[in-house]
């Protein structure tokens, strides 16, 4: 994320806002309690960390109980009902036999491959999902920053369109007066005045902008966004610390959590591509059960058969997969291009992280020294313009100089206004990019503003 350019900003001479406005940390610890994009990324996280004791649940005893009733009808008495002919019919007579079974039943998995890779790869994955919710803690640190500097550029541009609206406004009307009393030519009038109408649609402009920024924040924030605290006037000039780019590379490499996230990601698919080559290998469980059986008779009357005692079976079962229709060859091929998949976005993310790194580290020293020569640019605009003043009044400058040297000044002060916040930001960036941004670099931001 970078911070946006503006065309136009305002000048450091601008009037502060009130000291007691919102700074930079209330508007991360709004962020922090309401952020939609934070909160999502932790149900996800909560969610995936389930996978691991569903995963491991199927290497724990599995215990059941049961209970069954079963009916067989047109079954002929047996010879211990003989003595009830009398009542039944004889032994012609047919009736019900009917059994209930109550019982229950342990299963222990002794050796299952599959379910132990099974379990590595959602451990993986849990991983994998915790450094992508890190990863969006500290874009939060971003997101939040980008927004809050974002404001205070628009807040810069409208304060200094206005003024430079007013500027041509008085140059105009000056050119205008000399014009009616007939010591200037028209000319000086329609470029004092096309100077005048296209910095009004500027301000239009820029307070469209502020509008839509300022809401921008209150996304992230979900607060209304109040009056904000803006950089003070001068900030540090340090080059980033190590000043070596290779140890920031260094450093990103080992702690950035999008790259630790896509390295875990290979490890949860390295434990797939096991589990489905375990898919051809046997396994073995062993159970134990403690079941009783009671039967009864039942034809018009009832006739007691007997009655079941408790019972244990205790056993081991080996399971040897011999065909399943290409099921298990084609899990395996998939999962290995799965896994092919996963590295290919790491290589992927480590390119952009190195690239990300470097780019931000060029862009703090480059802009160190743009903040420099925007500062100098401004001071030197400021007496080009006073100067080109003083010789309008004379007669040796042409009314299109001063509306020159007033457009010239401007854009000198909106360089120097981006410059700086995007100075404050990408330090931000580049820690973001190296893995180790925390509070603590927000707090030292937040001390930059007055």
């Amino acid at each position: 994320m970078r911070l946006k350019l503006l065309t136009l900003a305002l000048t450091m001479a601008a009037v502060s806002l009130p000291s007691h406005g919102e700074d930079l940390l209330d508007a991360y610890r709004q962020a922090r309690a309401n952020d939609p994009v934070l909160a999502q990324a932790d149900a996800t996280r909560l969610a995936v960390h389930e996978g691991v004791p569903q995963a491991r649940a199927l290497l724990l005893p599995q215990i059941n109980g049961s209970l069954s009733l079963q009916q067989q009808s047109g079954g002929a008495l047996s010879n211990n009902s003989n003595n009830n002919n009398s009542t039944t019919g004889g032994n012609g007579d047919f009736g019900h036999i009917r059994s209930r079974t109550i019982g229950a039943e342990v299963d222990q998995t002794i050796l299952n491959l599959a379910d132990i890779a099974n379990l590595q790869a959602a451990h993986s994955t849990s991983d994998a999902q915790q450094k992508t919710y890190d990863a969006a803690a500290q874009d939060l640190f971003i997101r939040v920053a980008t927004a809050y500097f974002t404001v205070l550029s628009d807040e810069d541009q409208l304060a200094y369109a206005k003024a430079n609206e007013e500027a041509f406004r008085v140059t105009y009307d000056q050119a205008d007066q000399q014009y009616k009393v007939g010591i200037a030519a028209v000319t000086n009038v329609y470029q004092a005045k096309s100077f005048y109408e296209s910095a009004k649609a500027t301000t239009i402009t820029a307070e469209n902008t502020l509008a839509n920024d300022r809401q921008a924040l209150t996304v992230i924030t979900g607060q209304p966004v109040g009056d904000l605290k803006k950089l003070r006037p001068e900030l540090p000039m340090d080059a980033p610390t190590p000043s070596d780019p290779q140890a920031w590379v260094d450093m990103a490499m080992k702690n950035n959590p999008t790259l630790q996230s896509a390295q875990l990601s290979v490890d949860a698919a390295d434990h797939s591509v096991n589990a489905a080559r375990a898919g051809h290998l046997p396994t073995i469980t062993a159970s134990l059960s403690h079941s009783k059986t009671t039967a009864w008779f039942e034809n018009g009357s009832y006739n007691a058969a007997g009655n079941g005692r408790w019972g244990n079976t205790i056993g081991v079962t080996l399971s040897v997969p011999i065909f399943s229709g290409g099921l298990t060859q084609s899990k395996v091929r998939q999962s290995i291009d799965q896994r092919e998949e996963a590295k290919d976005s790491l290589e992927l993310t480590r390119r952009q992280t190195i690239q990300n790194t470097l780019n931000f580290y060029n862009s703090v020293n480059s802009e160190i020294s743009e903040v420099q020569s925007g500062k100098a640019a401004v001071d030197a605009g400021q007496k080009a313009l006073d100067a080109t003043k003083a010789g309008f009044q004379v007669g040796t400058q042409i009314m299109l100089d001063v509306l020159t040297a007033i457009q010239t000044l401007t854009q000198a002060q909106s360089q120097y206004s981006v410059a700086r916040h995007t100075l404050v930001l990408d330090r931000l960036l580049l820690k973001q990019s190296a893995g180790t941004i925390e509070y603590q670099d927000m707090e030292y931001a937040n001390s930059l503003l007055q």
